[in-house]
């Protein structure tokens, strides 16, 4: 059994134990032991790591770590002179696609309205979120580590936000969306996509008031729900707003 010498920077150490947070240890590795089995098995889920370096070198998460290694393990954002090849990939590639766990219902429907395809069902298990992730390429969102180091997640995040518009914006930024997104564009009930509808084809769904006062529709033909632009869409809107001018990009969901 070799034995090598971990350290762990940024908010990676908030999932360490204690004792092992802001410096270097040392710890025994199981028999070909890779860089991926240790880091999760001191308590960091894969997803959340950006760079691995192993004596000094970048190194993959396959990686087999030998007797006497130092390993230098960092999150996102950390200003490091290296090649951009050498940080691992933390996002699918192609459009953003997501399933939320069982927790998340609330952040699922922001994602929905800022226009990213968004799996979530609060009956879903471990199991099936992880299915999920692997057979459509999605990321998993989940505030649960041991979700994210299950064999089939490539891609994820944990999500430290409690309340669902600051995980919005974590998951905006973890994922650079702020440019892709298409606010109003997928039902926040099912997921499917929105198309304008015709008053008229609506008007026998509308509350009175809504009629009196609203010209514009949107439809969603999976479960038939009607959208519009009242006091609800206002202030979502308004919440996207300012989310994106955090992120610089300016007004974009009008």
């Amino acid at each position: 059994m070799a034995s090598a010498t971990f350290r762990f920077y940024g908010e990676l150490n908030d999932f360490l134990a204690r004792a092992r947070r802001g410096h270097a240890f040392t710890t025994p590795c199981a028999r070909a032991a890779t860089t991926k089995h240790m880091v999760e098995a001191l308590g960091v889920p894969h997803t959340e790591v950006e760079l691995v370096l192993v004596n000094g070198d970048p190194a993959g998460l396959d990686d087999i770590l030998e007797e006497g290694d130092r390993v230098a393990v960092y999150p996102r954002f950390t200003t490091l002179d290296v090649a951009d090849v050498a940080r691992l990939a933390q996002r699918p590639p192609g459009r953003a696609r997501f399933v939320a766990d069982a927790h998340l219902g609330a952040l699922a429907r922001l994602l929905r309205m800022a226009g990213f395809d968004t799996i979530y069902r609060n009956t879903l298990s471990d199991a099936e979120v992880e299915a999920i992730a692997l057979d459509d390429g999605r990321a998993v969102l989940t505030r649960d580590r041991a979700l994210l180091k299950r064999r089939g997640v490539d891609y994820g995040c944990y999500v430290r936000a409690l309340k669902a518009e600051a995980q919005l914006a974590e998951v905006v930024e973890r994922f650079g969306l702020a440019q892709r997104v298409r606010p109003f564009t997928l039902c926040l009930s099912c997921n499917a996509p929105l198309r304008p509808v015709a008053k008229a084809d609506v008007l026998d769904r509308l509350p009175p008031r809504v009629a009196a006062t609203q010209d514009e529709f949107l439809t969603c033909d999976r479960c038939h729900g009607v959208f519009w632009k009242g006091s609800h869409w206002q202030r979502m809107a308004g919440v996207l707003d300012a989310i994106l001018c955090a992120a610089g990009t300016g007004n974009g969901s009008h």
